[in-house]
């Protein structure tokens, strides 16, 4: 970002190339850090920020060049006050980033991959205090501009999470998860046994509000989602060890899906309930990104990056005696 204006009335800041695609309001979670995402949604909604004299939306795209106006209450929120809840929250800051780093999968000109810690989410939100996005000026290593999102992974699913390091790589990774060009692996283990033990889910799937909130829910009309599963294990009839390759890049596909197959993913209390939950293990989501395969972006060469469980899964899996090892 550029500064265009200093005054004590209002600040416009002039949208770099870097920040092209950035949706407006995690831009300004950058911006401006000490501000809490709902008062950066009111500053927005109220007209208070706006974008090349406009209105804006708290989703809406950035473009190259464009002017951010930011009210001139922002900057009492450049520095955080220093009290214990400011300095509880630098330090969880710091720990992520600190994890982070050490579960750095793949780095290069282009590229860093991750293997995403359970329990992190990628993106903010109105109840989100911590997420990647926020620590992604941290991940620069050698180069100026931060890393930038390609893909998603849900707050609850570990595993390898792809950053692309240049505009170019980023434009071409985002073009290749639209199109479906990636291949990706997911391990996940589900409470019961499939009837079959391999074969495709097709079943479309739409978010519908509910008793419980808004959820995903498989019914026709709704968006194709198409899953491919495999049985790699089984404790009995009582667990099972699922590789998951998903055709389709719905929300909670693969957590929608299970459930179809009358095995949902243990710890899934959203979709699954009490039939998630198995006596010894965590209450915790068991699904875990276990590998992708797709050609780089800027040499062409396909690239299979591959991430090891961790965090409640690995302890999970092994104490089933299941082989963490074992190829994705």
């Amino acid at each position: 970002m550029t500064s265009i204006s200093n005054k004590q009335t209002v600040q416009h800041l002039k949208i770099d190339a870097d920040d092209v695609e950035v949706r407006l309001d995690r831009w300004l979670q950058q911006a401006i850090p000490g501000a809490t995402y709902s008062m950066l949604v009111k500053w927005i909604r109220t007209g208070q920020i706006r974008i090349d004299g406009q209105r804006a939306k708290p989703g809406q795209k950035l473009l190259a060049g464009q002017i951010v106006r930011l009210p001139p209450m922002y900057q009492h929120f450049l520095s955080a006050p220093k009290n214990n809840v400011v300095r509880n929250r630098d330090s969880s800051i710091s720990k992520v980033l600190s994890e982070i780093k050490k579960n750095i999968l793949y780095r290069d000109e282009s590229l860093i991959a991750i293997n995403k810690p359970s329990g992190l989410a990628v993106q903010g939100g109105s109840k989100t205090k911590i997420h990647l996005d926020m620590i992604l000026n941290d991940l620069t290593f050698d180069y100026k501009i931060k890393p930038k999102l390609v893909h998603r992974l849900d707050k609850d699913t570990s595993g390898v999470l792809l950053l692309a390091r240049t505009s170019t790589a980023a434009r071409h990774m985002t073009k290749m998860f639209r199109e479906q060009e990636i291949k990706k692996v997911y391990w996940a283990l589900v409470s019961g046994t499939p009837k079959e033990s391999e074969g495709t889910i097709e079943m479309p799937i739409k978010k519908l509000a509910g008793r419980e909130g808004e959820k995903m829910t498989a019914i026709s009309g709704g968006q194709i989602a198409i899953t491919n599963y495999s049985v790699i294990d089984n404790i009995g009839q009582k667990v099972s060890w699922l590789r998951l390759r998903p055709l389709t890049g719905r929300t909670h596909q693969l957590r929608v899906h299970c459930k179809l197959l009358g095995t949902p993913i243990v710890g899934d209390v959203r979709y699954g309930r009490d039939q998630s939950t198995i006596e010894g293990l965590p209450r915790k989501l068991h699904l875990h990104a276990r590998s992708v395969i797709f050609p780089h972006p800027t040499t062409g060469h396909i690239l299979e990056l591959v991430a090891p469980l961790i965090g409640h899964c690995v302890n999970s899996w092994e104490k089933l005696g299941l082989n963490v090892n074992q190829k994705p």
